[in-house]
């Protein structure tokens, strides 16, 4: 079920969300003159559009654990940023900082606290959580630290659009993101959200009190091929139906435009080889039927359980030449092509203990049954099913 009105955040900040998370259908219930924060003197490079992507190109570190990622130059404008917003009047219960992994959280907490112009306490009760963490909550003001900023390795957690639509919709009444252009361009949701800011003027750089707008290039998007791993519930990844397309263009080549998914379809990686599953395992040459007790979809019989396979632990006996079935020798050669299954089917079905090898046990031979009559399975061919030669 598809959200269709917000009243939460400010309109420009909802505009990106529901042109590529709810296909331009998410209407605003709340208007920008309701949105706007009197008495807060912040400096938005925009002041209608109380948002902006602070450009930031510090580089990425492995955080002491080991197992995460931090990023000493965005931790530091972060704390910058929250002074501003503390100095023009928002209490800390107001701000949220966001930024996904774990490393960056406990450096952004302990840079603050020692670092802080401001009262110690003050930037205590600001809460510094991950993404996953602000999943149904919202704040007043939002900051959001991207981290990633490398040059081979990728962008990790921000790959994820679901977690990318958290972050954008955590605010009421404005957002600020750090990130690096360059790194986060090259994947396609992201380049649309960085063209999306740079039309409204709201990409910039320099310090905060005399902010400008960047020029920086954006690296051209990765096209990204759909893996079905990702539609059906193999890990993270773009959900089947979800349009992230890019905003107020499309792209010639792939025909991907605003409302459309960005992710074209096909097999992955291009085309696989007929006759093997795009997972590598080989499909049989022989179909199965679509669903149990329907007929088959090829016009030839199949023999029945009972005649060939007998019952579990049986060893079958030598085919005898007047049982015309698979495997058995044709008395007839000079007959129709096809005769020796017309003879089958005719046989399938008499009754019980008339058709089918006998079968030896190797266990229990009082257990042996009579005949080794017919047993029914579904799904298996009648001559009602299959015309005759």
């Amino acid at each position: 079920m598809l959200l269709h009105v917000q009243y939460r955040m400010h309109p420009c900040l909802s505009e990106f969300p529901s042109n590529c998370f709810y296909e331009g259908t998410l209407q605003n219930g709340v208007t920008a003159n309701e949105r706007q924060s009197s008495g807060i003197d912040f400096p938005w490079p925009v002041p209608n559009r109380p948002m902006f992507f602070y450009v930031q190109m510090g580089v990425e570190e492995i955080s002491a654990s080991g197992t995460s990622y931090l990023n000493r130059t965005e931790a530091a404008n972060v704390e910058k940023i929250v002074t501003t917003f503390l100095r023009s009047g928002v209490v800390p219960s107001q701000i949220g900082v966001i930024t996904p992994y774990e490393g960056q959280r406990a450096y952004i907490v302990n840079y603050m606290s020692r670092n802080g112009s401001l009262r110690q306490q003050l930037y205590k009760e600001i809460e510094v959580a991950s993404v996953d963490s602000f999943q149904g909550r919202e704040k007043d003001y939002i900051i959001l630290s991207c981290v990633r900023s490398n040059e081979h390795q990728g962008i990790g957690f921000l790959n994820d659009p679901r977690r990318l639509n958290v972050a954008l919709t955590r605010a009421r009444y404005g957002i600020v993101v750090l990130g690096n252009p360059k790194v986060l361009s090259k994947q396609p949701l992201w380049n649309s959200l960085l063209t999306h800011y740079k039309e409204h003027e709201c990409l910039v750089e320099g310090p905060l009190n005399n902010l400008k707008q960047s020029m920086v290039q954006f690296q051209k998007p990765k096209k990204i091929y759909n893996d079905r791993r990702l539609y059906l519930g193999g890990g993270q990844g773009v959900m089947q139906g979800s349009a992230f397309g890019t905003v107020g263009s499309v792209d010639k080549r792939s025909g991907r435009g605003k409302g459309h998914p960005f992710v074209p379809f096909g097999p992955p990686n291009g085309a696989h080889k007929p006759g093997v599953h795009p997972s590598g395992y080989p499909l049989p040459r022989m179909p199965y039927p679509p669903f149990p007790g329907s007929p088959h979809s090829q016009p030839y019989a199949i023999p029945t359980r009972g005649s060939l396979h007998g019952p579990i632990g049986a060893v079958p006996a030598a085919p005898q030449p007047v049982n015309r079935n698979f495997g058995a020798p044709r008395a007839n050669t000079g007959g129709p092509i096809g005769g020796h299954l017309a003879a089958h089917q005719q046989n399938s079905q008499q009754a019980m203990g008339s058709v089918g090898p006998t079968f030896n046990f190797a266990g229990d031979p009082s257990s042996q049954p009579s005949g080794g009559g017919l047993m029914s399975q579904s799904g298996l061919m009648t001559q009602d099913a299959c015309p005759r030669s």
